[in-house]
């Protein structure tokens, strides 16, 4: 009966794309809201679903526009990623222009964005198919090369188009962290496009879930110093809390 129950979960999301807990829950009247949050569970670690805030979403739906790698990465450490994007989701408030990278996180965090006037840059295409969802965002789409494993773009162009846009603030993701060689990723084009973005914005927010500390990627882009505030998932170890307050950042 349980298997079946999942099972008919999995075929509905699928056909639907995406649905909230009370969506669900007219679906199954008999099932209470902790059975059918389970159930989710389930389905999560099997793969077939992205939990979001309220809801889920079949992964057929994301692999639409994202296909299988992003999709992927999107299931990993899902519910840090999901702490992390409703706390970022409080840092952007009306009428600011910002930049998001193209980061599973980001997507998580455009997803729990309140549909606020605002402009969002971002490099990030499943970024900016999440806000284009929203109609009081104006999104616009850095250009460049499309790196495929993140669906996001970077170009040395881009460093161009900064310096003809401004935005207050940057809300950007690592792959990797340790204090000494600080924060770092996979691709070189895209470390470069991250260091022009840190030294346009005013303010800087780093979303980090703590999976990625004391790990480290070929090519950093920014150190401690060069953030105004960590957004984490809440597990970050005391010693590495300690290094960030005494470099003034706060975290959240």
């Amino acid at each position: 009966m349980k298997r079946e129950r999942i099972e008919e979960i999995a075929e509905i999301l699928d056909k639907r794309g995406k649905m909230t807990l009370e969506q669900l829950e007219e679906f199954f009247p008999s099932v209470s809201q902790m059975t059918l949050r389970r159930d989710l569970f389930q389905l999560e670690e099997d793969g077939r679903i992205i939990r979001i805030r309220g809801g889920a979403m079949s992964v057929k739906e994301v692999q639409k526009v994202s296909g299988e790698a992003y999709t992927k990465k999107t299931t990993i450490n899902t519910d840090a990623k999901i702490i992390i994007a409703q706390k970022a989701a409080t840092l952007i408030e009306e009428g600011y222009c910002a930049f998001l990278d193209g980061g599973t996180t980001a997507m998580y965090l455009a997803k729990e964005m309140p549909d606020i006037k605002c402009t969002i840059f971002t490099n990030g295409l499943a970024v900016a198919m999440e806000l284009a969802q929203k109609k009081n965002i104006k999104v616009t789409v850095v250009g460049g090369m499309l790196m495929k494993d993140n669906l996001s773009t970077a170009s040395p162009a881009s460093k161009h188009y900064f310096d003809i846009s401004n935005f207050q603030i940057a809300i950007v993701s690592a792959t990797a962290f340790t204090p000494e060689n600080g924060f770092s990723c996979n691709s070189q084009v895209e470390s470069d496009l991250l260091r022009d973005v840190l030294k346009k914005a005013r303010q800087v927010f780093m979303m980090l879930d703590t999976s990625k500390v004391g790990k480290i990627n070929p090519y950093a882009f920014a150190d401690v110093d060069d953030i105004d505030v960590l957004v984490t998932d809440g597990h970050l170890p005391k010693e590495y809390k300690d290094i960030f307050d005494e470099h003034n950042v706060v975290v959240m």
